[in-house]
């Protein structure tokens, strides 16, 4: 049986990645979907119509991975599609965001998302992908967004080399970096901090996309073997600028846009 395997499946563009993956992928006959609330894992699979095993794991928890490792093991599936969407941030400066969350966000969006990895890459075999769920946010440091934007680019950089070292396996990572997505909970999440009448960091979220087209955009790239995958217009231009102006000068042009 050869399966995607999906975190963060319980809800945004975990979920949605679920659905696309029916319309548009061959060759695989079931998912395998992780997230920590059981209920909406269940939901997930109830709206899907291929066989679906849900797996409620914390993944900031070392016990997860055992446990994934096991049933992998067990079951003697392939992961034909592996896709970390798990992750998460939180908008404000040093003063905003508590030590708690700063270490969460790192060990959701870095070491949960190699951990998963390590753990599916012995049932992974040539043809297989993986699409680890980046962020425009990792090709330059963002002030009021500086751990989420400093975890995004380790695995950034962790999904590019890892690339490298699978090539002689026949296996396709690619790096997918959205810019914001309007209709999922990470917006209102990452502004969860801020109180009534309190003015956030980030003024707008202008030029937003939807999650269904991050989904299309990313498992195309990923099924013609991109390195990273922009998907939408914002992301496509900041990638091509991150590559031609200083870092500073970034920071600065960021300053300005945030405040508006």
């Amino acid at each position: 049986m050869r399966i995607a395997l999906i975190t963060g499946a319980s809800s945004g563009l975990g979920r949605t990645m679920a659905g696309e993956i029916v319309r548009t992928e061959r060759n695989i006959d079931g998912f395998w979907l992780i997230a920590r609330r059981e209920d909406r894992l269940a939901r997930t699979a109830e709206s899907l119509p291929w066989p679906c095993h849900i797996l409620p794991l914390d993944l900031t928890d070392p016990a997860a991975f055992p446990k994934l490792r096991e049933e992998l093991t067990q079951s003697g599936v392939e992961v034909g599609i592996l896709i970390n969407c798990a992750g998460f941030g939180r908008i404000g400066n040093y003063e905003k965001v508590s030590m708690e969350e700063s270490n969460r966000m790192i060990d959701l969006n870095c070491k949960a998302a190699v951990d998963v990895t390590m753990t599916c890459l012995p049932f992974m075999k040539a043809g297989d992908r993986i699409l680890q769920i980046c962020s425009t946010a990792a090709f330059q440091p963002f002030q009021h967004l500086n751990v989420y934007a400093a975890s995004k680019s380790f695995l950034y950089s962790y999904s590019r080399a890892l690339r490298m070292e699978l090539l002689p396996r026949g296996i396709v990572v690619t790096a997918v970096c959205p810019y914001w997505m309007k209709d999922t909970e990470f917006i209102a999440g990452a502004e969860s901090g801020y109180g009534p009448g309190e003015r956030p960091a980030i003024r707008n979220f202008a030029l937003s996309v939807r999650s269904d087209k991050v989904a299309s955009r990313a498992l195309r790239d990923s099924r013609l073997g991109l390195a990273v995958s922009t998907p939408g217009l914002v992301c496509t231009i900041h990638r091509a600028f991150s590559k031609l102006l200083p870092k500073s000068v970034l920071l600065y042009i960021w300053e300005l846009i945030r405040g508006v």
